[in-house]
């Protein structure tokens, strides 16, 4: 079985690994809080060995989680095709009433509320392979909204 790479942009890709070299760090802290809450006794009814505990299997599952995406993940720095909307891309785009701009971004560091939409979301899916100047049109659930590419940045 094949395992399908997850794309990010380069800044995406370095965020993952400075989460996890600061979760590294974290780590034998919270190894440590669990080897003392342990000797306390009890452990049925011990409150500070279960936080502990709940607190080591965040980590260890955040830092499973993070080495698979940097197993899977491949950053594609520019789009494929110069001049066209891909992964990284900035575009400036308006809808007739007003202007908004976009970083085409992975699926796992988008952010709408920060302008980074990711390349499979629909209005992502839309702009990819688009140039300059092109109209590009998305269904939404209630209607269909039309788009044009003002500037790639």
């Amino acid at each position: 079985m094949r395992i399908p790479y997850i794309l990010f942009t380069s800044s995406g890709l370095e965020k993952i690994k400075k989460e996890k070299e600061e979760l590294l760090l974290r780590r034998p802290t919270a190894v440590e809080n669990l080897r003392i809450a342990r000797e306390m006794g009890d452990l049925s009814e011990n409150g500070a060995y279960k936080a502990a505990r709940a607190e080591l299997s965040s980590l260890d599952s955040r830092l499973r989680h993070l080495n698979y995406l940097l197993c899977v993940g491949r950053v594609q720095t520019a789009p494929i095709v110069k001049g066209r909307i891909g992964i990284g891309s900035k575009v400036k785009l308006s809808d007739g009433k007003k202007e908004m701009e976009y970083e085409i971004v992975g699926s796992f560091e988008s952010d709408p509320s920060q302008g980074r939409i990711s390349h499979i979301s629909p209005l992502g899916k839309s702009l990819m392979g688009k140039g300059q100047g092109e109209n590009v049109t998305m269904q939404t659930p209630d209607s269909v909204v039309n788009y044009k590419v003002l500037q790639i940045l």
